[in-house]
């Protein structure tokens, strides 16, 4: 019977080791990101947000630690003692030795708080001291949602860059080969032929940069992300028509209010923090009261080797009441400075509206200005396309030249390259103008 439970442990060990190691693959790489796949893996992966767990876990731990000291404190106190000469008092003008060579103790003690202001203020402030660490953590995910949403937009840009350039690498070599043959026939001279050689080295040239830059980018969003550098490229996956929608998909008729945004509700938290520490300085008035009891093991004897024959206990408790005098004027300097921080904050919301305001005028600024140059552009885009097709088929049928192609070519690629990246800008300042309103938010 246990061959047979070892061979089944071993045989399902087998069976589900694969299915273990193809989870934590899959946990670890994308088989295909798009935006929102990216934003997720960084909310889970990114050192920033793991610290800002931890940091959130310390918290947590810390109020829990001060908090403890409500409970009964217990303690023992042991020591072991031999005099090499005994004590001397004097009774009545008479010197005499008095106690054992040997003596040792051991106390159990207990104290149990009743008032203390630390503990006042621990108790008081646990709450919106976990929050505080909490608010830290959304601030960091929001910070994070836009840099990855920024930073996908702009490695998509560069893809898109790409592709245009392949495209028009193909739409040149095609000319190149009609030039080059129109030449060889002796229709034309050799002019229109290295035009259409120089417009292709271009375009490669052009080409070759871009796919430098995609790599610089890659690893820029893999750094984002906590992606592994390790494996290859983050492999995006996009829809385009939907992110031609999502263009326009900004309510521009939202006001900024200050309350939606992490940074005015991380402030409030300060505040009440900031409220607690003046009252804490207030209680530095009233007394520390707590309760203790002890009790005593004594052992004592002249000969070490008879001294926990004979046990001498005692015991007793009692009530502890401190109360503070006069400290030199110090605590009423620690109220003055408690209020004034708690001043000095009234001004860190000023600041913050201030900031908030002009966050909020330039997103929106500058996402209506991008959102009509993609207009514009996206227009400019199906012209150029049906200018190159009509001059394309007029320089076959020789009515117009080879400079003309060249020109509605380039102007074609120039008005796709424009075209995208204006669709980038404008979602770029999209994700600027949420973070403005407050409404980007780490829910994916």
């Amino acid at each position: 019977m246990k061959r047979a439970f070892y061979l089944l442990a071993v045989s399902c060990g087998m069976l589900f080791s694969p299915q273990l190691f193809a989870q934590q693959a899959t946990d670890s790489v994308l088989t295909s990101a798009t935006l929102e796949d990216c934003v997720r893996y960084a909310l889970t992966h990114q050192p920033l947000l793991k610290q800002s767990g931890i940091d959130e876990a310390i918290t947590d731990r810390t109020v829990k630690s001060k908090l403890a000291d409500w409970y009964p404190q217990i303690g023992l106190d042991y020591n072991l003692q031999h005099y090499f000469e005994l004590p001397t008092s004097v009774f009545g003008g008479n010197p005499t030795k008095v106690g054992v060579k040997n003596t040792s103790a051991a106390t159990f003690g207990l104290n149990q708080n009743i008032f203390t202001r630390d503990l006042l203020l621990a108790s008081n402030t646990s709450k919106d001291v976990r929050k505080q660490s909490h608010q830290n953590t959304m601030r960091n995910q929001v910070d994070v949602v836009a840099d990855v949403s920024k930073a996908f937009y702009d490695v998509l840009l560069t893809k898109q860059q790409i592709d245009v350039l392949d495209e028009d690498i193909i739409r040149t070599e095609r000319s190149l080969k009609d030039a080059y043959n129109q030449y060889q026939s002796g229709v034309v001279d050799k002019i229109d032929y290295k035009r259409a050689t120089i417009s292709l080295n271009n375009a490669k040239a052009q080409q070759k940069s871009a796919r430098e830059l995609l790599a610089a980018k890659q690893a820029y969003l893999k750094q984002l992300m906590g992606y592994p550098t390790s494996v290859g490229d983050v492999p995006i996956a996009y829809d385009t028509a939907k992110m031609a929608s999502q263009a326009n998909s900004a309510d521009t008729t939202l006001a900024a209010d200050y309350k939606n945004r992490i940074e005015y509700q991380l402030l409030e938290t300060q505040q009440r923090l900031l409220k607690a520490d003046l009252q804490y300085n207030k209680w530095s008035y009233l007394p520390t009261v707590s309760a203790f009891a002890n009790y005593s093991f004594a052992w004592q004897n002249n000969e070490f080797s008879k001294l926990y024959n004979a046990d001498y206990p005692n015991s007793l408790m009692g009530l502890k009441l401190s109360i503070p005098i006069f400290q030199g004027g110090k605590r009423v300097h620690n109220i003055k400075m408690a209020q004034l921080r708690l001043d000095r904050s009234q001004w860190d919301f000023a600041a913050l509206r201030n900031q908030i305001s002009a966050q909020y005028s330039q997103a929106m600024a500058a996402y209506k200005s991008n959102l009509n140059d993609y207009y514009t552009l996206k227009d400019n885009v199906q012209m150029a396309q049906d200018v190159y097709n009509m001059l394309q088929l007029q320089y076959k049928e020789g009515i117009k030249t080879y400079l003309d192609v060249l020109i509605s070519e380039t102007e074609l690629r120039t008005a796709q390259l424009s075209y995208y990246n204006a669709m980038y800008q404008v979602l770029s300042s999209r994700i600027d103008l949420q973070k403005a309103l407050g409404t980007l938010t780490a829910n994916y």
